[in-house]
């Protein structure tokens, strides 16, 4: 009889977190934050001295998700913040592999998800109408990256995410951070909205 293949990950808080069936009681925003710090957006295919980071990006993606909805609860934008943050454990796929790769990723993503909503309050799966505002945040921030630090054109990145509203990136302008710096405004950002709920 041949033994299941192991399913958890040992995080750096000593949780061991079980990608199969994550429970909230093994989520930790320092090891969310760490790992999402450390893993590249566009398989490090970016301009600059560093990886542009999923932290980095998360950031981005609740500033942007504010603007385009400022009287929108916190929590909202605590969910904004926390969009991607199952690719702590999974990491990031640019969307050509994701659609390769087939369901199972999806699935894991899910599941993740829900675990990761629960621990900080949110519920498991988020209204539609939120999920498609985040989705639109996460559009921009995707156009105003390959522009600015994946070399597209704007022509490029129009046909690829839709154009863009001007007044949606007016301003805005990407940050490369060393990841323990950007781990840290992570973490800082999400205690800032927590308190704010």
């Amino acid at each position: 009889m041949s033994k299941a293949p192991r399913a958890w990950q040992r995080m750096l808080s000593g949780r061991r977190l079980d990608l199969l069936d994550p429970t909230p009681m093994d989520i930790e925003i320092e090891d969310i934050a760490h790992g999402l710090a450390f893993v590249a957006r566009w398989n490090g295919q970016t301009r600059g001295e560093y990886a542009y980071s999923v932290a980095e990006h998360s950031l981005l993606v609740e500033e942007i998700y504010h603007r385009q909805n400022p009287s929108a609860p916190v929590k909202w934008r605590l969910a904004a913040l926390l969009h991607d943050a199952p690719e702590y454990v999974i990491g990031d796929m640019i969307s050509p592999v994701k659609s390769a790769v087939g369901d199972g990723y999806g699935d894991l993503d899910a599941r993740l998800t829900a675990a990761i909503h629960l621990r900080f309050g949110l519920p498991a799966i988020l209204p539609k109408t939120v999920k498609q505002a985040i989705k639109r945040a996460d559009k921009v921030s995707a156009w105003l990256e390959a522009v600015q630090l994946a070399g597209f054109s704007e022509a490029e990145a129009n046909k690829i995410f839709g154009r863009i509203k001007t007044e949606a990136v007016s301003g805005l302008s990407l940050v490369l951070r060393p990841p323990l710096e950007t781990r840290d405004a992570f973490t800082t950002r999400h205690e800032t909205l927590l308190e704010q709920l």
